[in-house]
């Protein structure tokens, strides 16, 4: 284990060292029972206060996963049928009409969605939403019409139409925001409280939440901007710290050992400090892709360079979407086995979980845009060295 603390703290150090380099990371490593390793390297904001392991960071979209837990605790309580329509839970997603393009003057067309949206297409990405960072449709309806930006946690940021009739295709978005919803909508509670209840406390989980603590806040990281020529700039953003909408799908700050507790319950079959989570069949059930042959998880196009390379874990690989995870459905070159699960948070941020070995890695920066190559290949590296090292040989 020696061995893997030197080599991994030298992938962490290599990434902030250099002309293009990232401000600070923060990585760690655990197998069912704890941490294994934790590392931190460079600082939280370009030449100030050093990166350490209780930085607060917004975690994105690996928020995800989270708000998609809660959903399956309302599955196992009987109050939640996958395949009903949404609107019986969150009835503002029944008004939402299907973006058939766009007029001679520009104007969107639009038209009423064929079938109800489910929560299980939510869960999936299938409902029809997209971002308007990897969709040119969604772009023009914010450069065109004003529609306001996921980061604002507004409402009016939710209520957007959909790119297709659901079920048809997937295609990554705000459903999960949705799925928060339709969970508000069930435990007549913000998401923020019922994570708290059902979630965090549970697991331990303190350093975590959509509305950060006076602590938090002097913890944060800062946003960074990555500029042409490979430099980097403040953006000085953060999430409202009390937001409109408690958005599943990107809202939560988190430091990295709050989100390896979150880890470890999908590790232990839904099992926390404080009791089961979830129950072990709902585990082995949510943690298997859910896609029809015809929905596929493919390349993620970046529509607005600001905010997104085109990006894609492990191209030329079978890839598919459980509640709520990417699965890899074949070995992956990192040494990441089939079946296992992950994701990522658009500020460079990228975990996996693979309970199939028992072990699981979270990786966090704060650069934009997404896909950035000395963060992103940082990462690769360092889920590498570890499935190298922990992973047997006949298992990847």
């Amino acid at each position: 284990m020696a061995d893997l603390k030197t080599t991994l703290d030298a992938v962490l150090n290599g990434v902030v060292q250099g002309s293009r380099q990232v401000p600070g990371v923060v990585a760690m490593v655990t197998d069912r029972q704890g941490d294994i390793y934790s590392g931190a390297a460079g600082a939280r904001v370009m030449g100030g206060a050093a990166m350490t392991e209780d930085t607060v960071f917004a975690i994105f979209s690996t928020t995800k996963a989270i708000a998609g837990t809660a959903a399956l605790q309302c599955v196992e309580d009987g109050l939640l049928d996958l395949d009903a329509p949404a609107r019986d839970y969150a009835p503002a997603i029944g008004r939402l009409q299907v973006l058939d393009g766009f007029d001679a003057v520009g104007d969107p067309i639009l038209r009423a969605p064929k079938s109800d949206i489910t929560t299980r297409h939510l869960l999936t990405h299938t409902a029809g939403f997209g971002y308007d960072f990897f969709n040119e449709n969604y772009a023009r309806l914010a450069a065109d019409h004003g529609q306001p930006s996921v980061v604002t946690c507004s409402r009016a940021a939710l209520e957007t139409p959909l790119l297709f009739d659901p079920g048809t295709k997937w295609e990554y978005g705000t459903n999960i925001d949705w799925v928060g919803q339709v969970v508000e909508g069930i435990r007549g509670k913000r998401l923020g409280a019922v994570l708290r209840e059902r979630v965090f406390d549970p697991l331990g989980m303190v350093d975590i939440g959509f509305a950060r603590t006076p602590s938090m806040r002097e913890r944060t990281a800062s946003i960074h901007a990555r500029a042409a020529d490979g430099g980097l700039s403040d953006m000085n953003f953060f999430f409202p710290d009390e937001p409109e909408v408690d958005c599943g799908g990107h809202g939560l700050y988190s430091t990295v050992p709050e989100y390896m507790k979150f880890i470890r319950m999908w590790l232990n079959d839904g099992a926390g400090p404080g009791g089961q989570v979830l129950r072990p069949e709902t585990v082995a059930m949510a943690v298997t892709n859910k896609l029809e042959p015809h929905q596929q998880v493919g390349m993620l196009p970046g529509v607005i360079p600001s905010l997104s390379h085109d990006a894609e874990f492990f191209p030329g690989l079978k890839k598919g979407w459980s509640y709520s995870f990417m699965t890899v459905e074949q070995d992956a070159p990192t040494g990441r086995p089939a079946g296992a699960i992950g994701w990522a948070g658009l500020a460079n941020l990228f975990y996996w979980i693979d309970r199939q070995n028992g072990i699981g890695g979270y990786w966090a920066t704060q650069i934009l845009p997404f896909g950035d190559p000395v963060s992103f290949s940082g990462y690769l590296d360092f889920e590498t060295a570890v499935c190298r090292a922990l992973v047997p040989a006949s298992a990847a």
